[in-house]
Parts: C-alpha cells; structure tokens; sequence
C-alpha cells in the first residue's frame, strides 16, 4: 500500500487505534487481532490432533510420523494474513467462524497421504468454545508476557531511576491540598514503585484457565465414541500442554474468570497510572517540574507561552478508556446464561481494544517522564514560605518532654496563620526544653524536615 493510501486508511479508520495510533499498538495486532484470534484457533486444532493421534485408546486415528507432526504444525506455525483470509472466505459460506478453521485445515490436509485419513479427526468432539476459550488463554499470555510486562517494566525502572536520583530533594507535601509535612521527589515517586511492582507480580500471577470437554463441560460426545479413554486425564493433559491452567468444572463455555481477574488487576495498574499522571500535572502547574522543550511543538493555537502537560494528559485519558472496558469485562464475563450464550463471544474481541488503549498510556507515560526536569528552586521557594509545617515537630517534641497543651499551643500558634522562621524560633526559644532539644529545632527547616524519605526512597 503506497504512504497515500495509508494515509488515507487511518484517516478513514473508526477507532483511533487503527488511525491516529496505530503505530504505537503494532506489538499487539498480530496477537489481538482477527488474524490473531484465528491462528490461536488452528495452533489449538492442530495440537488437538496431535494429541488424539498419540492417544493409543484411539484405534482409528494411527499415530503420526515426526515429518507428519512436522508438516501439521507448519499449518499453525506459518499461519499467515493470507491464511486467515482465506479462512474468512469459508465463514462466508458456513457463517461459522470456528467451523471455517476446521475446514481450512482439512483443505489443507486432504491432498497429504499420511495426514489425509485424519481428517474427521479435525475438530473431534469438541465445541467451538473448546477452542476458542483455549485462543483466548493463548492470546492473553503472549500478550502479557511479549508486551505488556515489559512495557511496565519499562515504566517501573523508570521511576525507580527517578526516585533514587531525587531521593533526598526535598517537597513540600499537600494533604487536602494544604501545607503538610514534607517528603522528597523520590519518595513519592518510589510510593508508585511500589504500588506498581506489587500489582504487577499480581498481573503475572494470574492463572489464565482452559477447557476441552466438549458442548456442557461432561465429556457427552467423547464418552459416547470411546468410552473407554479417561477423558478429563486426557484433557488436563491436553490443556497443560499449550500452558494453560485445567479447569475441570465448566458448562459450555470456560466461566471467564481468569480474564475477569486478568482485567481487575490491570485495571488497578491503569489507575495507578491515572493517579501519577494527575499528580505530576499538578506538579508541573505548581513549577516543580519543566518540560523540555520541542522543536516546532505549538502548546496552544493562541497563547504561544504554553508549555502543556499533554503526555499525562493524553496518557489519563487512555487509561480511562481501557478501564471502562476493563470493567465491564469484569463484570460481564464471568456470567453466562445457564449452559452457554454468545454474549461473551463479542465482548472478548474488544479484548485487544483496552490494551491497546493501555499500551499508548504506558508509551505517553514514558514520553512524558522523559521530558521532566525538576526545578529545586521553585521547590525550595515553596518550603520556605511554608514554616507551619514544623508545628508538627515542634509539638511532638514537647509531647516527649511532657510539656503541657503542645498540640493545642502549636494550633493556637499556626492554624490559619501567617508564619515565618522568625516567629516560629521565637515559639521555641519560649518553650521549657532542654537546651539540645530546643537548639535541633532551632536549626529545623522545612527543607530539612523529611523524616526517612531518602532512605525510603532508595529502597525500592
């Protein structure tokens, strides 16, 4: 397709993912896709097969030769856009999608003598949900383990290299958005540090589940055929081996919980991301972050001073998107009308959707901590017209000295006041401290005021 063309195709593209986007969710379209879903499909056709071919229960299906394996998987390890189109031209005539897949590799198979006398053995005793449950589990760990973990990680060890190299830089802290104790750049950073690697050792954890027995979960069709072969040993067996998680007790459809699940905790790490995003813009309003500036980059169409935050903003937004979809497969998903629906077959190809949104959050995420710089100056000015913050350890210090009323002396004194380095020494130089008490709260600065944040900030 010629650059016009595709011009053309993402100007004329209905979601934003397939226009505006595109480029930044290339990494998940061979996995989410149609075409995606349709390899998945045929890999689990073909091991199906294998898997009936090595069953010796199975004495009409002979075992296969290696070059015969060989030349069956070639069908699932070479599936191409070519291959799914043509997959798509049988749909046209069954209007079965899964049913075209069976058809497409006994189309293939028919002319191969060793393979040939199988093919009745194509799709054998399974419901199209057998398989498509399977895809799917298939689809969402290469998905997680090729794209997602590592975009995340990505993102972690950016913020963790922020938060060691701002450790000890001190920030005044904004609890209802008021004055509060101070912290440091690095410690709130290494806060999303730990939030995020706790979430994401949760997003690895989650076992993607899968079923192979048959049109209710009873093995009907296999028991009716070969009654003699242990089906659900057979199928655990089956299942396992694509590295998958067996679940024995289903109706038609595979329950969907592992993908309600997989959304939950991707859902967290999305607002986690919501609320750094928010964060850092506020920061950015109140100065104590730049930007780096960009060549030719207008930040408004009529006021030519603006700087805008538009990577957390642009970074948010996504975010929101992929969790309203994250939530309503959550929610969705896992219920099913008595032994089967299609309501899950739609819902689950919106599945690519919200982590393709997720994928350009983390992408504008990252662009937009790469162009940071901090500002100690803007955060030193803020700190040093905020002396009240000492109340706090003023206070507690006379708490240990047994000083009468400290909180309430310390509230009379700066609630709603104007306070200063001047009037806040006086306070204490009134106080009946020891004298090395009162000379370290003497030397105490707002800036100086961190507590373990340092510390805390390089532990992550």
């Amino acid at each position: 397709m010629t650059d016009s063309r595709n011009v053309e195709a993402a100007l004329l593209a209905l979601s934003p993912l397939d226009g505006r986007y595109a480029g930044k969710v290339d990494a998940l379209r061979p996995i989410f896709s149609e075409y995606g879903l349709i390899r998945a499909r045929v890999k689990v056709e073909v091991e199906w097969l294998l898997a009936l071919a090595a069953e010796p229960g199975i004495g009409e299906l002979a075992p296969f030769s290696e070059s015969a394996a060989t030349r069956l998987r070639a069908l699932a390890d070479g599936f191409s856009p070519a291959d799914a189109a043509a997959v798509k031209a049988i749909e046209r005539t069954t209007n079965h999608d899964v049913k075209a897949v069976e058809y497409f590799i006994k189309e293939r198979l028919k002319d191969d003598a060793e393979l040939a006398p199988a093919l009745e053995f194509v799709h054998f005793a399974c419901t199209s949900e057998d398989i498509n449950n399977l895809s799917y589990a298939l689809m969402l760990s290469e998905a997680r383990q090729a794209v997602l973990l590592p975009a995340l990680d990505q993102l972690i060890a950016t913020l963790r290299s922020m938060a060691h190299a701002h450790a000890d830089l001190p920030l005044l802290s904004r609890t209802h958005g008021q004055t509060a104790s101070p912290s440091t750049v690095g410690k709130e950073l290494a806060n999303v540090v730990a939030r995020l690697q706790r979430q994401t050792e949760l997003l690895w954890d989650v076992a993607l589940t899968g079923k192979i027995n048959g049109a209710v979960g009873n093995y009907n069709a296999h028991v009716a055929a070969y009654p003699d072969v242990d089906w659900p040993v057979f199928a655990q067996r089956f299942v396992e081996s694509l590295g998958v998680v067996f679940n024995p007790y289903t109706t038609q459809i595979e329950p969907h919980d592992c993908v309600a699940e997989i959304s939950d905790v991707q859902k967290r790490i999305n607002t986690i991301g919501i609320d750094l995003c928010r964060d850092i813009w506020g920061y950015i309003s109140l100065g104590y972050f730049k930007q780096a500036l960009k060549e030719g980059e207008v930040g408004s169409s009529t006021m030519p001073h603006k700087v805008n935050p538009i990577d957390f903003e642009n970074a948010e937004g996504n975010f929101g998107i992929a969790n309203a979809l994250f939530e309503h497969f959550a929610a969705k998903l896992p219920i099913s009308r008595w032994q089967r629906d299609l309501t899950d077959s739609t819902v689950l190809r919106a599945l690519g959707t919200a982590f393709g949104h997720t994928l350009i959050s983390l992408d504008a995420l990252q662009r937009g901590l790469a162009k940071l710089s901090v500002n100690p100056e803007r955060l030193a000015a803020d700190l040093d017209a905020s002396w009240e913050v000492l109340a706090e350890a003023v206070q507690t210090v006379m708490r240990r000295h047994g000083l009468p009323n400290p909180y309430e002396q310390l509230k009379a004194l700066t609630r709603g006041q104007g306070i200063t380095a001047e009037s806040m020494r006086d306070f204490v130089d009134a106080l009946d401290l020891p004298a090395d008490a009162r000379q370290a709260l003497r030397e105490l600065t707002p800036g100086r005021y961190t507590g373990l944040a340092g510390q805390l900030a390089r532990g992550v």
